[in-house]
């Protein structure tokens, strides 16, 4: 694998990380499965996957339609520097007022209506469509051929990263993911690393 298609498939893996990272639904409900060991292994791959396709949806179409618009590479970098710095300024302000990852309640317990709110905590998320097909669709678009594919390959293998480290490992994630002070560790390396992928998509237009 060349320096280049590495990069962008690191890069890929740290803007989507830094994005999934945030505290939302889908990842609660994730870890009260875990915590309930109920379906683990099937919530872990549902919304790996679920992700993917939509990652998979943003590089490709996108991403392709993007790179294919003449001159369009500078604009699109800056709206993605403005998109990413202001996400770190509100990582960073939610930093200040940290919040823990409530937990409590009733996971799901039969297969299908696990799955369905899998499916549910992700396609009905209106954030998942901006991380996914803008801002991981739109990033992707500074590469073509082979590293734009890797880009997206690093940014799906975040998601099952994530998820599968999340559900198995909500019973010992659950009691640190709880304390405030943690998620202000969390919120302010998330605002580093897109202030840092930031940086790196604005670079070569300077």
């Amino acid at each position: 694998m060349s320096m280049s298609i590495g990069s962008a498939a690191v890069e890929g893996f740290a803007l989507s990380l830094g994005l999934i990272l945030a505290l939302g639904p889908q990842n609660v409900f994730v870890m009260r499965q875990g915590l309930m060991k109920s379906h683990v292994f099937a919530v872990c791959l549902a919304c790996s996957l679920f992700d993917a396709v939509l990652i998979t949806a943003g590089v490709l179409g996108m991403g392709a339609f993007l790179s294919g618009i003449e001159g369009a590479e500078k604009t699109i970098a800056i709206g993605a520097t403005l998109f990413l710095v202001g996400y770190g300024l509100l990582r960073i302000k939610s930093a200040m007022n940290p919040e823990g990852m409530q937990t409590e309640g009733e996971g799901e317990s039969g297969l299908k209506a696990t799955i369905g709110a899998a499916a549910a905590f992700t396609f009905l998320n209106p954030h998942v469509y901006v991380d996914t097909l803008l801002l991981i669709g739109g990033t992707s678009s500074r590469y073509l051929g082979d590293e734009r594919i890797a880009f997206g390959v690093g940014a799906a293998a975040a998601s099952f990263v994530f998820f599968f480290s999340l559900g198995y490992g909500a019973s010992s994630l659950s009691e640190v993911l709880n304390k405030p002070k943690v998620w202000r560790y969390i919120d302010l390396s998330i605002a580093c690393i897109m202030f840092v992928i930031a940086a790196a998509i604005m670079q070569p237009h300077l």
